[in-house]
């Protein structure tokens, strides 16, 4: 009796977590993140942007982007609390480098997607 009170409370859990996410779309990046970089990020990181000759950050393609800075990879696919992207634009960083530079934070909608992108293993759909 033991056993099946302790598989129940393991598949309890495990729904918990797991079931939540399987209802969730995947998110695309060419249709979804990659306008929100467009519209936020690309004056600013591609070639000739201030903070690409900052940080050498070019967030005009997909390979680009997961490429990094010069300092190391900013998205850490599946880790939306270590990713740099993700901090940035939650402002979790030193609140003088919150992306985007010197502008109004990202709309929550577009921080959301953006980590649930992160989350679901940054692809390149």
């Amino acid at each position: 009796m033991k056993t099946s009170s302790m598989l129940l409370g393991v598949c309890a859990a495990l729904s918990a977590t797991v079931l939540p996410a399987c209802g969730q779309h995947e998110v695309s990046y060419q249709h979804e993140v990659l306008p929100i970089l467009k519209t936020s990020c690309f004056e600013c990181h591609t070639p000739g942007g201030v903070g690409y000759e900052k940080s050498k950050l070019d967030m005009s393609s997909y390979d680009t982007l997961m490429k990094g800075t010069q300092f190391g990879p900013v998205v850490k696919p599946g880790d939306t609390l270590t990713s740099v992207l993700v901090m940035l634009i939650e402002n979790r960083a030193d609140v003088s480098i919150h992306m985007p530079y010197q502008r109004n934070l990202l709309p929550q909608k577009n921080i959301d997607t953006i980590k649930t992108w992160v989350a679901q293993g940054a692809k390149n759909n």
